[in-house]
Formats: structure tokens, C-alpha cells, sequence
């Protein structure tokens, strides 16, 4: 993928965004330029304004963040990161770890499941930017993200060697579980949430982690049934 825009194809702002799945205008970086933005610039911004853009195709897009989005993120990377410690099997990133998905394109999941053996050695990537993506990428939606922009950021994690995507929704209290970008099946309440082939000793369902997440009230009208005692659903061996 290339690192700066066709200029045939984007010639007005609509097209840009438009091409960044329909990401709204405040959240599109314009210094530096649209379509010159290079991965320095990406650390940069963090470094200096503590705000996280991903790079695409030479735009810089900032990724949305929020108090209960965080939350939901933390309390999936907890359960992810005991089940694969007690397994063996890899290790858990947060929500600030940026990964180069292809030329030109950085991508930053707000949680990250890799298995070791996509890491040589099992050695921990000590650049800031590494070439590498995700066995599983967890993306927990915010409000201004569009279903045209996860259609792309899932297609994108699959043509980068992702296994698994699960798009959280807060506000639907569900979870999209995609094995391909044309395969997902969409889950709620009672419904389990496994970690299929990439990690066959995780599953959660969707109403537990709404709960762990501190979002009692809100799933108390949707059937949810009364808090479960802790680590009554913990992901199993």
C-alpha cells in the first residue's frame, strides 16, 4: 500500500473521506498535509500532544478515545493476557501499541493478542512502530467511528495476517466476531465470546464483560442476569 494518495482519485475533501470510510472531518489530522504524513509524524503527535493518530494512506486519522471505551478495552486485555500467561501462548498489547500493518499504513487496536510465534525469539518488538499484526485485534467502537471505516480496518488486519477481530460496541452491548473480513457472526447477552483457533482456551460471554466493564445499570434492562462472583467466568483451560 502506498504511503501518499492517489492524487486521481482524491481530488476534494468528500473523496478523502470518502476513501478513509467516511471518518468525520474533525478527527483528520491537516498538519501535515493529507496525503504527506510519514510514521515520524505519528510518534511525534504522541510524544508531543499525547494524542494517538493512525496512519493512513499519508493521512493522519486520529483514533477516538473515551473513558468507558477505555474501561471495556483494559477489562478485555486483563482476561486476554491471564488466559495466554497461563497458556503460554503470547502476549497482550494496549490500547497505545502501534503496529505497521503494511508501506504507509499504521494501525493502533485498542487491544492486541500475538502469539509467540509471531515474534522471532520471543523477543518484544523494541521499536515503537514494529512490523506486525495482531493474531487477534480487538477494536471497542466509539461514537464517531463509521461501519464504513471497521469494514476497512477489518479488511485490513485480515490482508496483514490477523486470524481475528472482535469490534465491541458499547452502546449495542455486542460484539462482532469476524474470522474474515465476509465472516463475522454478531453476538449479545449469554452469547460467547471464544478466542476460536487463535486462543481455543478463552471464552467469555458478552454480558460478562459489559459487567466487568462496571455497566451494571445500563444491562439491567437487557435481561442480564445478576452479578456473577469473581472469576466465575474467567477464561477456562
Amino acid at each position: 500500500m502506498t504511503a501518499v494518495m492517489q492524487r486521481e482519485e482524491v481530488l476534494t475533501l468528500a473523496d478523502m473521506c470518502r476513501k478513509l470510510g467516511g471518518v468525520p472531518l474533525d478527527r483528520i489530522r491537516v498538519r501535515p498535509a493529507p496525503g504527506t504524513a510519514v510514521e515520524q509524524d505519528v510518534l511525534d503527535l504522541h510524544d508531543r500532544e499525547n494524542r494517538l493518530f493512525e496512519l493512513v494512506d499519508g493521512v493522519l486519522v486520529e483514533k477516538p478515545t473515551g473513558f468507558r471505551e477505555s474501561r471495556i478495552a483494559v477489562v478485555i486485555a486483563h482476561l486476554l493476557d491471564d488466559c495466554l500467561e497461563r497458556n503460554g501462548a503470547g502476549i497482550v498489547a494496549g490500547a497505545d501499541a502501534m503496529m505497521r500493518l503494511a508501506a504507509g499504513l499504521v494501525r493502533i487496536p485498542d487491544v492486541s493478542a500475538v502469539l509467540w510465534s509471531r515474534l522471532p525469539g520471543r523477543r518484544i518488538p523494541r521499536e515503537p512502530i514494529p512490523d506486525l499484526a495482531p493474531d487477534l485485534a480487538v477494536e471497542v467502537l466509539s461514537p464517531s467511528n463509521t461501519p464504513e471505516e471497521m469494514d476497512r480496518k477489518v479488511r485490513e488486519y485480515f490482508d496483514a495476517g490477523t486470524q481475528l477481530v472482535w469490534l465491541v460496541d458499547p452502546d449495542g452491548r455486542t460484539v462482532r466476531v469476524h474470522h474474515s473480513p465476509e465472516d463475522s457472526q454478531l453476538l449479545r447477552g449469554a452469547d460467547r465470546v471464544s478466542g476460536a483457533l487463535v486462543l481455543p482456551h478463552f471464552f467469555i460471554t458478552v454480558q460478562e464483560i459489559f459487567r466487568r466493564s462496571g455497566l451494571v445499570e445500563e444491562s439491567k434492562g437487557e435481561g442480564a442476569p445478576p452479578a456473577s462472583p469473581p472469576g466465575s467466568a474467567r477464561p477456562l483451560d
